[in-house]
Order: structure tokens, then C-alpha cells, then sequence
């Protein structure tokens, strides 16, 4: 793992395509957000790279820049069924940022091994320059497994 990557895994007892298809769904994002800045989603389920859907923001939950209510478009850049979701977001600050997050699952005795990951390795230098990255802490991406595994067990 590197400084520009944060990777955090969790033994959930539920079955990979449970869990997978709370990942796919818009409004699953929201219910398992452990840091307050998603507020409501509107879109269908994904279900291949370049689907998109729309998360409404409130930046004020992290209480660290004072950009209020926004929308982000949240684009599926990876995609394994049952396996592997990666996405990046483009919204309000243009050029887009850059920064990925991602779910990756594996069958496990206990269920499945779900790790979570946030990337910010790729973002544009003016951004970097901006010294707010990572915008989430690692104990957040813990946070929302503890969120995801009450909601499909």
C-alpha cells in the first residue's frame, strides 16, 4: 500500500452477489456511507464500465471546505460481476479529479472478504497541490464496511 492509497478489508457473512448488487445500486452508496456526505441518488443499478449515476452531496458533513449541497456523477470504471466495482467521480470541480474507489470481493469461509479501497495516485497536480487529499480517512473506508455488512446480513 502506498501514501496515496488507502485499502481496508473486512469478513462479511453474506455472498458475494448480495453484497455486489447493494454495490451496484445508487442508493445502496448512500445507505452504507460512513462519512455523512451522501445524501440521495438517483439512477438505475450499474451493471458494466461507463454506466453512471447521480449522488447528492453535502460537503458540509466533513466540515473541512465550505462547498455546501452538490451533485457528483459517480462513473463505473471497472467492473466484475460479482467481483470487482471501481469508480470515479466528475461533479462541480473540473477537470475531473481523479481519485477511485472500489470494492473488490472474494468468497470466504465466513462469507465473503470485501476490501475497500480509495486511490488518489492519479490526480492532477494542481489538486495534489491543494493538500486536502485523501479527502476521506482510511477509518472511514472501516467505517463503511462495518455500514455494508449490517445492511446484507
Amino acid at each position: 500500500m502506498t501514501t496515496e492509497r488507502f485499502e481496508v478489508q473486512r469478513e462479511i457473512a453474506a455472498d458475494p452477489a448480495k453484497i455486489f448488487a447493494l454495490l451496484c445500486d445508487p442508493r445502496g452508496h448512500v445507505a452504507i456511507d460512513s462519512s455523512g456526505m451522501l445524501q440521495s441518488a438517483d439512477g438505475a443499478p450499474v451493471r458494466q464500465v461507463s454506466d453512471e449515476f447521480v449522488v447528492h452531496m453535502d460537503r458540509e458533513a466533513l466540515g473541512d471546505l465550505p462547498m455546501g449541497k452538490y451533485d457528483v456523477t459517480v462513473i463505473i470504471t471497472r467492473f466484475e460481476q460479482d467481483a470487482l466495482i471501481e469508480w470515479t467521480i466528475s461533479g462541480a470541480i473540473q477537470p475531473p479529479i481523479k481519485h477511485l474507489y472500489g470494492y473488490r470481493l472474494e468468497p470466504s469461509e465466513a462469507g465473503t472478504r470485501v476490501t475497500s479501497y480509495y486511490d488518489w495516485s492519479q490526480i492532477d497536480e494542481r489538486y495534489r497541490a491543494a493538500g486536502i487529499f485523501p479527502v476521506i480517512p482510511e477509518a472511514a473506508l472501516r467505517a463503511t464496511l462495518g455500514i455494508l455488512a449490517r445492511n446484507v446480513q
